[in-house]
């Protein structure tokens, strides 16, 4: 994973991700945003740092979409969010990001892995996203 801070976009695999989101068409965005968490958890044993890093970047998307959540300030967030666009963000997605979340930063994750002794700002940079899904999902 290249990394360069420990933001949910602040990666390769990340930013590659928000481009796919960008890029798609507006009426997918969503289904590419619960594929994108899906995947995670339907991922084998082990789950690959690139799928966890999109899945990361997905959960934050639809944390800034939320009342409770922060606007996306990120170069390498999604530009029609950035600059003030939305996404209707269906009631069981924050729900499902927080399981998405929970695979990513698990024991069995490439993710966790890489961030070796960066792991605890890794997580802390991931409170905001999570008590912004958490305060959604009920």
């Amino acid at each position: 994973m290249g990394a360069w801070d420990f933001g949910p976009f602040d990666n390769d695999s990340a930013a590659d991700w928000c481009g796919d989101l960008q890029d798609a068409e507006p009426a997918r965005r969503v289904e590419l945003i619960r594929d994108t968490l899906t995947a995670v958890l339907h991922e084998g044993e082990y789950l690959d740092s690139h799928e966890g890093s999109a899945a990361v970047a997905a959960a934050a998307v639809i944390a800034s979409q939320l009342p409770s959540g922060s606007p996306l300030t990120s170069a390498y967030a999604p530009d029609f969010l950035t600059g003030g666009g939305t996404l209707d963000i269906p009631a069981d997605l924050p729900a499902l990001a927080l399981r998405a979340l929970d695979r990513v930063a698990g024991d069995d994750s490439e993710w966790r892995d890489l961030w070796e002794d960066g792991l605890p700002k890794a997580l802390t940079a991931l409170q905001p996203v999570r008590e912004a899904l958490r305060s959604a999902a009920g």
